[in-house]
Parts: C-alpha cells; structure tokens; sequence
C-alpha cells in the first residue's frame, strides 16, 4: 500500500466515525485532534483514543480494554492479533466503557 493510499483510506474511515458519532443516540463528545487523533470521551470521564500510524499504515485504538492494532486487509481494517473488523470492535468498545449502544457498522 502506498502513503497516499494508507491516507485516503485512513481519511475515509476517520470520516466515517465522526460521522456515526455524530449522529448516535448515545451523549459522547469526540474531537479530531491535530495528527489524526481522534479522542471519544464518556461521561465517566474516560476515553477511547483512535490514531494514524502512518510508518506501519495502521490505525491504533487505545480503550480502558486494552491497546489494538488495525491493518488494512481484505477490504476492511482488522485487528493484528484477531482480525476482529475496526468497526465491530469500535462498537464493542464503546459499549463496554460506558458509553451505550453505538453501530459503527452503519453508514
């Protein structure tokens, strides 16, 4: 994959989730930091940190469960360790930390 592919599919997915969130029934704030950093904070206070990495084109979750590595790979981005999709474990996680029913598998 090329940096210019890595970005256009990060671009688009980054897009995608900000979308879902902003249109969830759900109450949580979420800011597109500089770099690609996408924050989700929940009424707890905790959060749900999403990043580019673009050295490895990989997206990175940071959630109260743990730290997970997505690569882009059969037309979706799967966990490295799992292959579990980004947007079923990003519904997974936000439940689980609090934050409702969230379906990233939308559009």
């Amino acid at each position: 994959m090329t940096e210019s592919e890595y970005s256009q599919l990060a671009d688009t997915t980054f897009a995608h989730i900000e979308h879902v969130l902003e249109h969830a029934d759900s109450d949580l704030d979420y800011e597109l930091a500089a770099g690609g950093v996408l924050e989700i904070e929940f009424d707890n206070g905790s959060k749900i940190i999403i990043n580019r990495q673009g050295a490895n084109h990989e997206i990175w979750v940071a959630a109260k469960s743990g730290g997970f590595h997505f690569r882009w790979l059969d037309n979706a981005w799967r966990d490295t360790r799992n292959s579990t999709e980004l947007m079923q474990s990003l519904s997974k996680l936000v439940a689980l930390q609090g934050g409702g029913e969230v379906d990233f598998s939308q559009n």
